[in-house]
């Protein structure tokens, strides 16, 4: 029997293993069409990614500095021979310097987070390295407070789908497409899956379904009374992000705003 693992995109090594879509001329990992309701789009676009060949973020690769010479002598500091010489000796009439005394309790650099000097410390929120690829930075806005915004369901190692989430506040274009329809709820707001899709190799094995369930469990969890998708009724299987009508209804969603080209699914939590 498959081992079936769902793991949340959390940092670089999970971003890494995100599948790849099913028409290549889309990526995942570069999608910003939900982030930006103006100019987002799907399209795969290489530069926002590392490079393959073994870099990391940070790295020196295409640096112009020359390598250094182990075999050279180290460098001399160039002397300014105008320069007056320096003092042999310090002042002996100054008052001898001290360093501070530091105070426990007004000394932030030892903990810029320790605002009650009795209380415990409180534990670094996860976050998003600033050189991380543009898309997982994206994904982390939340991270310290919502969570994670996208899972990625493993079939014996091997990531075969994706979904990416969370509050309706993070994706502007949901925003939009909601304003189309005044008669969805205004309360309780709901959480929005932004994106579901497998790849071409594993479709038809119900792991859609799977991720889209667990999903909708974890928005539950994190107190969300609802969840909506926009799927695009007209689209090839390929070009949308969020599936198909069809999907949402096997997967326990139903018709809140009919439309015979962009209707919107929603589930109660």
């Amino acid at each position: 029997m498959a081992t079936i693992e769902i793991v949340d995109v959390t940092d670089e090594t999970r971003f890494g293993i995100i599948p790849p879509c099913a028409d290549p001329a889309f990526d995942h990992r570069t999608c910003d069409y939900w982030e930006d309701a103006d100019r987002g789009s799907k399209a795969s676009r290489p530069s926002w990614l590392p490079a393959d060949a073994g870099s990391t973020a940070g790295s020196t690769a295409g640096s112009t500095e020359r390598p250094s010479n182990p075999f050279a002598p180290p460098p001399r500091r160039e002397s300014n021979p105008f320069a007056p010489p320096p003092k042999a000796s310090a002042n002996p009439f100054a008052p001898a310097f001290s360093a501070p005394v530091p105070n426990p309790f007004l000394d932030e650099a030892a903990d810029p987070l320790a605002d009650n000097p009795f209380a415990p410390r409180r534990p670094a929120r996860p976050k998003i390295a600033a050189e991380a690829p543009r898309k997982l930075q994206l994904l982390g806005r939340g991270l310290g407070i919502f969570g994670s915004y996208a899972k990625v369901l493993l079939v014996d190692g091997e990531a075969v789908a994706y979904c990416q989430f969370g509050p309706l506040s993070a994706y502007p274009r949901a925003l939009r497409t909601r304003d189309l329809y005044p008669k969805l709820p205004d309360a309780p707001l709901p959480a929005v899956i932004a994106c579901i899709a497998t790849t071409a190799a594993a479709r038809k094995s119900g792991h859609a379904l799977r991720l889209v369930a667990e999903v909708c469990a974890d928005l539950a969890g994190r107190g969300f009374a609802a969840v909506e998708a926009y799927p695009e009724a007209r689209s090839v299987a390929d070009a949308t992000p969020a599936a198909r009508p069809q999907f949402w209804i096997r997967a326990g969603f139903a018709l809140a705003a009919d439309d015979e080209r962009f209707p919107v699914m929603r589930k109660d939590l």
